[in-house]
Order: C-alpha cells, then structure tokens, then sequence
C-alpha cells in the first residue's frame, strides 16, 4: 500500500474559490489537468451535509505548473460562475481594510475588467469581487475591491469616481465594513491599525504607468548620466560628412581635365590611318 502523504507541497498549491455547489473532486481534478500534472485535490465539506463551501485546492507536480495554472484557469466560466485562482499562503492573509465599493456597473463588466482598469492605481489585493444573482449569475451592478494599500485605494477613488465604464457613471467609495454599524473603511484608525500591523502584506505597487525617467534611474542604481556623458552614435541610414581633403591634394575642379597617370608599360602603336589596310606584322622565317 502507497504510503500516505505526510505534508503538502505550499508552493505548488493554488487556493480556487467562487466553485459552484456541482463541482466535485473529479471536475476539478480533469480541470486543472489541462494545466498540468496534478498531485491531489482537496474540496473541504461540511460534516454533517457534505457538502462544500465554495473552495478548494489543487496541488501540482511543481510550483511552475501552479504558475501556469493561475494563469489560464483564473476567471473561467464553471457552471455559470467565473472561478478565482490565486496562490495558497502558508499564512492567514491580513485585509489592511483597503476596500472599495464600486457601483452602477454594466451588466457587460466582469472581474477581468475591473481587474485591468482598477489595476492601473496599485496592487489588488484579490479578484474584484462582483455581486451576481445565484440563480442566473447575472451582475447585480455592483462590486468589491481589495487593495494592498490605502494610497492605492485613495487614488482609485479619486479618479475613477464619477467616470465612465461600458457608458456608465461610476460610483467609487470605501466599502462599509461587515459589522453592520454603517461605518465604512479607510478611516484614521485602521489605517494606523494596518501600518503597524506586522502581519500586513508590503505588496510592490504597480509599475505599468510609472516614469520612464524614474523607472531608469532605479534600474541603473542612480541618477540617468547627461547627455553629453555618453556619445550619441549617429542615426541608422546616415551618411558621414565628407573628409575634407588637404592643402595640396585638392581635387582639379568640376570640368577640367586631370593629368594622366604615369605609364609604366610600352606604349600600344597607332593605329594606321582611315581607309589604309591593316598590315601584319613581320614574322621572320623559322630555320
């Protein structure tokens, strides 16, 4: 008998939420196959009903099948409802409170959207989560996005309230917390709550629309040297200015004759006049 795994590979692991109640092990397992090899699947159930809470987890071969998994399989359609794909953390993540309430969405706007648009001001924290009907799957109109940080949450709120997303206003607030007080998120004393929290992820923010000019000077380790610093090679399909000869070995102007060369070989004969018949050249008798 095959002896029992002892630990799970973490890094090889992704962690698939939003499943709907009719995917089982197997689906799942034929599923992320299509990724690559699959070591194990684990869907936890309820005890008494068996039945599922709407996640689970796949272990791969190797942490660069997982990579390649979360980068096919995330967001795809699995019984109406699209799936979220992200990696398993050994940790309980920290939620900083960074989270935003956008609303008045277009039925057409789906999570990859809101990712590519609302990931432009920071580093989302996971999949935008959009609130659907769990009978038909359709858009409510509104949903719910995490941020790794309160800059970031801050500098989406301020410019994409207000814009238009698929010919809709949008309306983009801090979201209000779960405890039903009405108190919303971003307030003085979480965020000081998150700064000093030691738990709290430091995400890298975004970069996609960062300086160029800064971007450089970071990746060379330092201030970008000036332009007259490095010599500029001239542009592709230039012509060289001419060399401009010296005194003395100035070229005859345009039109005049040059003097000819010195011959150093016998001179060819002239040819005999108009009309005359050319004439062999001697050849002496042999003896």
């Amino acid at each position: 008998m095959a002896q029992l795994r002892q630990e799970r590979n973490q890094d090889a692991t992704i962690y698939i939420s939003n499943l709907d109640t009719k995917v089982d092990e197997a689906l799942l397992w034929e599923l992320m196959l299509q990724a690559g090899p699959v070591v194990n699947v684990h869907i936890p159930r309820d005890k008494l009903n068996q039945e599922h809470s709407g996640y689970g987890f796949v272990e791969f071969h190797s942490e660069e099948d997982a990579e390649y998994a979360m980068k096919i399989m995330n967001m795809i359609m699995l019984f109406g409802k699209p799936i979220r794909i992200n990696k398993a953390s050994r940790e309980r993540t920290f939620d900083i409170g960074a989270n935003i309430f956008v609303g008045n969405l277009d039925p057409d706007v789906d999570e990859k959207l809101l990712h590519d648009t609302f990931g432009a001001f920071g580093v989302i924290f996971s999949t935008p989560k959009i609130m659907r009907d769990p009978g038909t799957g359709v858009s409510k109109g509104y949903a719910f996005i995490s941020y790794a940080s309160f800059e970031a949450a801050d500098a989406a709120i301020e410019n994409m309230n207000g814009q238009y997303l698929c010919n809709r206003p949008l309306r983009v607030s801090y979201a209000l917390k779960k405890d039903g007080k009405g108190e919303r998120h971003g307030s003085a004393a979480e965020r000081l709550l998150a700064a000093n929290n030691p738990n709290a992820i430091r995400a890298r923010p975004n970069t996609m629309f960062a300086n160029v000019t800064a971007g450089l000077s970071a990746f060379a380790g330092g201030p970008i040297p000036s332009m007259g610093s490095i010599p500029i090679p001239p542009p592709m399909g230039s012509i060289p200015p001419p060399v401009i000869p010296t005194m003395g070995s100035i070229p005859p102007p345009i039109g005049s004759v040059y003097a000819p060369a010195p011959i150093s070989f016998m001179a060819p004969q002239r040819p005999p006049p108009m009309g005359m018949p050319l004439v062999p050249p001697y050849i002496p008798p042999q003896k």
